[in-house]
């Protein structure tokens, strides 16, 4: 099994993001951030107040040009990972040859997020179809059944989203379809869960906590300016940015931890 280290990731990430900015930051930028933004502000009040505390029965109706919405930026950040990610590990490759390459893959991608959707959406109806008949049983039994079942579905999502870190530079680096893309990409973590775990987690953090201060002492400049609208609307900016500055450093580190695996 391949040696693994976190710590050498994060200095050749730093090297690179410095010699690289000029090529990373313009489409990280204008492909992660600004889709993000432009979906924040098509998200309805309503909806953004049911998220804080979601439930079934209360669930807004959302227009239909949110969820369009939705589904193209997701894309958008998808074909800008994946364009990130071939600069990170194609040295001397142009922009415009890493958005192709980019695009070219996108279909991979996609299949890939559908096939482990419908996997995700398949364990889910098994652990329905258990607590059914946990109900038919005995109630109480049923009702802890159902707080047991949101646990294993929340596990079964986030170790396959471990498992599966790397998939986006399996993707980008070679030319194979959907099914072995996901099968090298779960075979190449493997051993390395605990460590991946704590690197993903360790970098939500940091990045929550950046962008979380950031938004509020740009929000609280721009309340002085130009009132509530412009405090909402800068600090939004602001903690984007600072949150995809720190997905450039997580990217190029990923890609890093997938050359590290390559090597036996």
């Amino acid at each position: 099994m391949a040696t693994m280290s976190i710590g050498k990731a994060w200095e050749e990430a730093v090297a690179f993001v410095a010699r690289e900015a000029t090529l990373l930051f313009p489409v990280a930028l204008l492909f992660v951030a600004l889709p993000g933004l432009i979906l924040q502000e098509m998200t309805p009040p309503e909806l953004a107040a049911w998220s804080l505390s979601p439930t079934a029965s209360t669930m807004p109706a959302v227009p239909l040009s949110y969820w369009l919405g939705l589904i193209v930026a997701v894309l958008l950040v998808w074909f800008g990972s994946l364009t990130l990610f071939a600069l990170a590990l194609r040295p001397g490759i142009s922009v415009g040859e890493a958005l192709r390459l980019g695009l070219n893959r996108l279909p991979v991608l996609i299949g890939t997020a559908l096939v482990v959707i419908g996997a995700l959406m398949a364990a889910a109806m098994v652990l329905v179809t258990v607590m059914i008949l946990l109900s038919l049983v005995s109630k109480p039994l049923a009702a802890g059944g159902g707080v047991l079942l949101g646990f294993g579905l929340v596990g079964l999502a986030l170790f396959a989203s471990i498992r599966l870190m790397l998939l986006n530079p399996v993707v980008i680096d070679g030319s194979a379809g959907v099914m072995p893309s996901l099968r090298q990409s779960w075979s190449l973590t493997r051993g390395h869960f605990l460590r991946l775990l704590a690197f993903i987690l360790i970098t939500l953090i940091v990045s929550a906590i950046a962008s979380t201060a950031a938004q509020a002492i740009f929000g609280l400049i721009g309340g002085l300016i130009g009132g509530a609208e412009a405090a909402r609307l800068i600090g939004g900016v602001a903690g984007a940015v600072i949150s995809t500055a720190i997905q450039v450093y997580m990217l190029v580190m990923i890609a890093r931890l997938y050359r590290q695996a390559l090597a036996d």
